[in-house]
């Protein structure tokens, strides 16, 4: 018996995902909750085979849980409906198990479980896409001035953590705005974020 524990804050959600594998001949769902943070204790308390998570999640989020998680040895799925590159990298980072969109068919999940407890790894097809579409073009040194960009450094700030002149940290901004093709700091923040190309 696949012994699973759930983690998912929409209730509806849950409840629905809970009764589908349950009816599995084969599967169990031990234990239920709605936040990254109980998930963690669940895991311990129950001691599954598989855990299913959504990544947003009030308190931690899944992604959160799934890097604290990594040296349990239960199974971790991630279900979620973001198919975005940051946060598949993550999840692969945290060497999750299987990486599923909710869009897909209750079958698909079944199944995917099944290959998972087998030691297969399962990404959605989209996720694999997106992962390998877009290079990041921003260079080593592009990425430093722009993770502080990201945490609301000022131009001056940039300068002193980094040794450079006030004029060079400008001169990175507007190369950086230019190759990202947006208009500005906030959506250049936004626009980095969502590809994953902080890391």
């Amino acid at each position: 018996m696949i012994r699973i524990v759930l983690a998912e804050d929409q209730q509806l959600l849950l409840g629905a995902m809970g009764s589908l594998l349950n009816l599995e001949e084969d599967m169990e769902v031990v234990g239920q909750v709605s936040n990254g943070e109980e998930v963690l204790k669940l895991v311990e308390e129950k001691n599954p085979d598989v855990c299913i998570m959504d990544i947003e999640m009030p308190v931690k989020t899944g992604l959160d849980a799934a890097e604290a998680l990594r040296q349990h040895p239960c199974k971790i799925i991630i279900l979620t409906t973001f198919a975005r590159p940051g946060y598949f990298e993550r999840a692969r980072k945290a060497e999750v198990s299987g990486y599923l969109l909710k869009d897909s068919p209750s079958e698909d999940l079944a199944q995917s479980i099944r290959q998972i407890i087998k030691g297969k790894r399962i990404y959605a097809p989209e996720l694999v896409d997106l992962a390998f579409s877009d290079p990041n073009p921003l260079t080593e040194r592009e990425i430093e001035v722009m993770k502080l960009m990201a945490d609301g450094r000022t131009t001056k700030n940039i300068a002193k953590d980094l040794y450079l002149s006030h004029g060079t940290v400008r001169n990175y901004i507007s190369i950086i705005l230019d190759k990202l093709e947006v208009e500005n700091r906030i959506e250049a923040i936004a626009k980095v974020k969502e590809k994953g190309w902080l890391k």
